[in-house]
């Protein structure tokens, strides 16, 4: 063999080390396998997502399994509620997991009500609990569709008409994305599926979770299903990942953006490192306090060479990324800390040259409808010629989801910059200076009601310390007795595989799921 070829043979096979180590730390990182033999369509907007999934419910034979954090009561929410009652009234079994903060003010009982005299199995999320004071923290911020165990839906939409627009008020619609899957991969959606319906009640019978089964490829796409669970941080180890591995492009695109100290250094590592970096952001928001939060992050990035964007239309909702046009992820995670720890997530990530493809021609559509974000001469952050978004009707906005997840987002952002205040662990921004004012005048004035009025704050902090201590001594207890009387943990880790036939992560037990 000639020294040509044994070099040949040396690279090719670092090369399918290195890749075999990656897809080695994805799957650690993910807690998710890679699947083969899935065929995925990628949706952009409500447009195309709305009537694939109407179509989907409307060809469904046995069972529907609907996860979205919102559903509002409006006209899409009632489309979405005759088409699956129509179904249920034709013998399909269908089940429903809305989030119970995501629903408030969005939905009245009466909508949940009329669905259950439909026919259909709907199950609330975390609702308020005497012996949980902080349990409202955790929310399930999924958005999937799965229909007979054939085709699944993960997305980032909600349920509303936000998402299609209001013409007669000028109103755009929110920018979305989502995609279908076929194949085995559809297992993967269902059994996250099912982990928080047996959490949350009675479980489902095993014949109507899919199960992984290779006879079943649609297709060449490679694919893992990623769902998270409160305090496991998957998706922030998997975004790491792919900040660190990304070697010429990283695109992401988020909602409510608000990233962590570690995750920042990651992207201003990979962009000093000669990776094209780029973060595309809403401008307009559903809450208005959310650009101002997100712009407080913003220099760092901007420094390190990180290319910032903000969305010109009425609202920007998707969360995706796509590196290296080879590497793709599509869901419900924010960039985050009340996505990442705090909340039920699932997204897909897509390992195909196609897809990622489509994904990056998407991207740059999209930023010609947004202004680069730049630091000028002064080194200000600034948004050169970009539009008045108050001026118009065009970006007038509505409110399309839940404000929990976001007003938790802000909480921490805040509360990282007054905590860098007093331990001086990192440099503040010029921008942070309002939220110390602000926090400061804040706490001013709590401190002058405790002066003037101190029962005013006691009585307050007395009523919520003695909540929290008999909800801790209740579940210690209520936990202790169950350990007295569970037969055998083997036993029920047994039975507990049996369920799952393709691995998709960390099982959720029933009492982690009603209040992690």
């Amino acid at each position: 063999m000639s020294k040509a070829a044994n070099r040949y043979e040396r690279e090719t096979n670092a090369f399918l080390s290195m890749r075999n180590l990656a897809d080695q730390a994805f799957s650690r990182a993910a807690g998710a396998p890679l699947i083969t033999g899935n065929s995925v369509r990628l949706l952009i907007d409500a447009k195309e997502n709305y009537p694939a999934w109407l179509d989907a419910i409307a060809a469904a034979q046995r069972y529907i399994h609907f996860e979205s954090y919102i559903i509002h009561e409006d006209e899409m929410g009632w489309q979405f509620a005759d088409a699956l009652i129509a179904r249920a009234r034709e013998g399909v079994r269908v089940r429903l997991v809305y989030d119970w903060l995501g629903g408030v003010g969005k939905t009245s009982r009466s909508f949940w009500h009329h669905l259950r005299a439909g026919g259909v199995e709907v199950r609330c999320y975390n609702p308020p609990r005497l012996d949980s004071p902080l349990g409202w923290l955790s929310r399930d911020h999924r958005k999937t569709l799965t229909v007979d165990g054939e085709v699944g839906f993960v997305t980032g939409l909600c349920v509303g008409r936000a998402w299609v627009g209001i013409p007669e008020k000028k109103i755009d619609p929110w920018r979305d994305t989502g995609i279908e899957v076929r194949g085995p991969s559809v297992a993967n959606i269902e059994q996250a599926f099912a982990r928080v319906w047996d959490g949350i009640g009675e479980p489902l019978p095993a014949e109507e979770i899919a199960k992984y089964d290779t006879r079943g490829e649609t297709g060449g796409v490679a694919l893992r299903v990623v769902p998270s669970e409160p305090a496991s941080a998957v998706m922030l180890r998997v975004d790491q990942l792919v900040a660190t591995l990304a070697r010429e492009r990283l695109w992401l695109t988020d909602a409510y953006y608000a990233g962590t100290t570690l995750y920042v250094q990651a992207l201003r590592a990979a962009a000093k490192d000669g990776v094209d970096v780029r973060l595309l952001v809403p401008s307009a928001s559903d809450i208005p306090i959310v650009k101002a939060l997100s712009r407080a992050g913003y220099r760092p990035l901007l420094d390190a060479g990180v290319r910032l964007f903000e969305w010109n239309g009425t609202m920007l909702h998707a969360k995706t990324a796509v590196a290296d046009g080879t590497w793709a992820r599509v869901g419900s995670t924010n960039l985050n800390l009340a996505s990442w720890y705090g909340n039920l997530e699932l997204d897909v990530v897509v390992e195909d040259v196609g897809f990622a493809k489509q994904m990056e021609e998407t991207y740059l559509r999209d930023l010609e409808n947004s202004t680069e974000i730049v630091l000028d001469a002064r080194r200000k952050v600034r948004a050169p010629g970009a539009p008045r978004h108050s001026a118009g009707p065009h970006t007038a906005m509505t409110s399309g989801g839940g404000a929990g997840g976001r007003a938790a987002a802000g909480a921490i952002r805040i509360s990282n910059a007054v905590g860098a205040a007093f331990t001086n662990r990192r440099v503040l921004e010029p921008v942070e200076g309002r939220l110390m004012v602000l926090v400061g005048l804040l706490l001013l004035s709590l401190a002058l009601i405790g002066w003037k009025f101190p029962r005013g704050l006691s009585y307050p902090l007395v009523f919520f310390l003695a909540w929290t201590s008999l909800a801790l001594i209740y579940r210690g207890v209520k936990l202790w007795s169950e350990g007295h009387r569970r037969p055998s943990l083997d036993h029920e880790t047994a039975a507990a595989d049996k369920r799952t036939d393709a691995p998709v992560g960390a099982p959720v037990t029933k009492e982690r799921v009603k209040q992690p």
